[in-house]
């Protein structure tokens, strides 16, 4: 007879697998886990879609768990299908295909789905989103056919999107609301550095562009800016952001805001349903980023198994890199810094070198680094240790080396 609890997964993305793994490798006849996958494959890293696009890596490569890792664990893998309602009192979930599943605990890990702005148009052929490997493959086929792109969102990944497009012989101009690129990242003089680099492989870009709609017939042709400009394309992509994909909860009567609202355990307001990932909202916060959902990922395991009760999940320090082949681009921490923090930067014109480093109270709280990112782990363990720099500081934006030498 079968006494193992059965676990229910919605979503086999970064962030449930990782939870898989966390499980598996802790006590791996607990339960009898069910994993639901609404795309046909098995999971792939998709922080790597951007070099599948600019043809350094095959979507092959990128695939971190084939189904017959599923089978080879013990896990049931249920790909290409999609929850449609969730009886939170009778425990049981019913798929598109008509499935009804039950289960004794159940974890979300559905992620998000990227923002589309309502911009006139913005259904029109030739308009796509890059979130997924079916995004790339339109992109591709695009790149085949068609000479000019335009990429919505000078984001990360806008950037790394543009990046590929380009390397695959695309015209590309990336179109920005901000004044600067990565805004949320970068301060206004990496952000300088970083366009520099980005025009010198031929990519274009219009900065404060207001988009006002999208025109074209059976196919997109052009951008429509609110000043009356216009910009030809044959391919638009949109990446102006995500939204924590909440709908299935929602529907669910889970509590959700702008996420699945989730306590320090990644319990939602139902005692037996979990979450994690890009589609939770922990003390009001919505992460993007790979990190906090591994970090969330060890939590969950924890708590799931009863190993240690006592563990919590207490945010995330927020780190980010730019995959691009050659520009090394690093920011973590409270980069902005305040009027509190003091300022200390580094320029090498010469070798295109910036490093902006916020201390506030002795303490390293953020920074940016442009060029040279070397020392990245290092910075980003002192914001995470909140330790007084003490001698450290005086040679601290020279790198590791020089300052624990001095």
């Amino acid at each position: 007879m079968n006494t193992r609890q059965r676990l229910v997964l919605i979503g086999n993305g970064m962030a449930g697998v990782r939870l898989l793994e966390e499980l598996l490798k802790r006590a791996p006849q607990t339960f009898d886990i069910t994993v639901i996958g609404a795309e046909p494959r098995g999971s792939y890293n998709r922080i790597l879609l951007s070099p599948v696009l600019a043809g350094e890596k095959t979507v092959d490569d990128i695939i971190t768990h084939p189904p017959e890792w599923y089978v080879s664990q013990g896990v049931h893998l249920l790909s290409g299908e999609r929850v449609t309602h969730i009886d939170r009192a009778a425990r049981r979930l019913k798929t598109a295909a008509g499935l009804d599943i039950e289960y004794d605990r159940l974890v979300l890990a559905t992620g998000s789905l990227p923002f589309v702005p309502p911009i006139e148009g913005r259904d029109r052929p030739g308009v796509i989103c890059f979130r997924d490997v079916d995004d790339v493959q339109a992109m591709l086929e695009a790149a085949r056919v068609h000479r000019r792109a335009v990429v919505i969102g000078g984001g990360v990944l806008g950037l790394e999107a543009a990046c590929a497009l380009r390397l695959r012989g695309m015209e590309v101009t990336v179109v920005h609301r901000a004044a600067w690129l990565m805004e949320r990242q970068l301060d206004p003089q990496a952000a300088l550095l970083l366009q520099r680099s980005l025009e010198d492989r031929g990519i274009d870009f219009r900065l404060n562009a207001d988009t006002a709609a999208i025109e074209g017939t059976e196919r997109v042709r052009a951008l429509r800016f609110a000043d009356g400009d216009r910009l030809e394309t044959d391919l638009v992509v949109m990446s102006v952001g995500i939204t924590p994909n909440a709908a299935l909860a929602r529907e669910a009567g889970l509590n959700c805001e702008r996420g699945v609202v989730v306590d320090d355990t990644l319990l939602t307001s139902d005692p037996t349903i979990h979450a994690l990932g890009e589609c939770v909202q922990h003390r009001g916060i919505c992460y993007g980023l790979v990190a906090p959902l591994y970090e969330q990922a060890v939590v969950l395991a924890q708590q799931l198994l009863g190993t240690d009760l006592g563990v919590r999940y207490d945010g995330s320090l927020l780190a980010t890199k730019l995959k691009v082949t050659g520009i090394d681009v690093f920011s973590a921490g409270r980069h902005d810094g305040g009027e509190l923090c003091e300022d200390i930067i580094y320029r090498d014109t010469r070798h295109g070198i910036y490093r902006r480093l916020v201390v506030e109270n002795g303490r390293l709280v953020g920074g940016v680094l442009y060029g040279n990112t070397a020392d990245s782990a290092w910075y980003l363990d002192l914001i995470q240790q909140s330790a007084p720099l003490g001698a450290l500081r005086e040679h601290l934006v020279f790198g590791r080396e020089l300052a624990e030498a001095a």
